[in-house]
């Protein structure tokens, strides 16, 4: 069948694209990037060059397909670095994007990735915006069905803070401690969507998704042995700490508030009061496994 695929070559994307061609479906993936063309071609999928932001483009790409599967990026709003962009207006508009074109291309059947924190309005900064999205998808008529995928976090969120591992030996925060957390690595999320996909679409239907538990404590302890530095520290700092060295950098205000708040949702628990009334089977990558991966990009650069 013909599956559409939002997102690029992305953390996602790399994974679930030669899953899905390995299968024998006609892979259709989207990108705004010519250089990304052959990379995709090289799975066996077709590459269409082009921008959520343009429904036309995203009308006449979902014509056919069986399966559409939907994805925001903050890249595909803008620079994280520019202070003029209202993030949260970007997401509402590709949503809208989205809809429009699922409704005039005839699209029946679509998969979205959506976040942890997508279950209420407000409490869990950033991730918010999926709460929104999520709403705005959902109002496709009955007949459409769709697919919420809810990833925890992701284990690759960890690269991040690899300047600071590198010349501070520190990833800091305004979270820490040893209370586990649920984390997921991107392979898994993408194995999960192309199970989906090949099972019976009916309704609306929320996939929480996560490979393993743990702690920031535990994530340093790991991290360090792996890296060959034993003395990794996580360092916990305050709210408004965090925020003023987000701003300091020059991250847009509405993005770094979010991260703030965002991640004081992780300290208190209430980011996973939902995961934890609907918690899936855990998937097989663990962070033992992942770990490696880091340490061997850690070591190359």
């Amino acid at each position: 069948m013909k599956i559409v695929i939002t997102g690029s070559l992305g953390n996602i994307g790399k994974s679930l694209t030669p899953i899905l061609t390995k299968k024998g479906h006609e892979v259709v993936v989207i990108t705004t990037k010519v250089e990304n063309q052959r990379s995709i071609e090289a799975l066996g999928a077709k590459a269409v060059i082009g921008s959520i932001n343009d429904v036309d483009f995203l009308t006449k790409t979902f014509n056919g397909a069986a399966i559409v599967y939907l994805m925001e990026t903050w890249e595909a709003v803008g620079n994280l670095f520019d202070q003029e962009i209202d993030f949260k207006s970007g997401f509402h508009h590709i949503a809208n994007n989205y809809k429009k074109a699922v409704l005039a291309s005839g699209v029946k059947k679509i998969i979205h990735l959506s976040s942890i924190g997508a279950h209420r309005s407000t409490g869990f900064g950033s991730l918010t915006v999926h709460h929104d999205v999520e709403n705005i998808l959902k109002e496709l008529p009955d007949n459409i069905a769709i697919k919420f995928m809810r990833p925890t976090s992701f284990y690759t969120n960890l690269f991040r803070s690899m300047n600071s591992i590198k010349e501070n030996g520190v990833i800091i925060s305004n979270h820490g401690g040893d209370r586990k957390e649920p984390w997921v690595s991107p392979i898994d999320i993408a194995a999960k969507i192309a199970e989906e996909m090949e099972l019976p679409f009916e309704g609306r239907k929320v996939n929480y998704l996560a490979s393993d538990e743990i702690s920031p404590k535990d994530i340093v302890e790991i991290m360090g042995k792996a890296i060959g530095n034993p003395n990794l520290k996580w360092i916990q700092i305050s709210d408004e700490e965090m925020l003023e060295s987000l701003l300091s950098k020059g991250i847009n205000k509405e993005i770094a508030e979010g991260l703030v708040e965002m991640q004081a949702s992780q300290r208190s628990g209430l980011l996973y009061e939902d995961f934890y009334e609907n918690i899936p089977q855990y998937s097989t990558t663990k962070f033992t496994d992942f770990i490696k991966e880091f340490a061997l990009v850690y070591n190359q650069e």
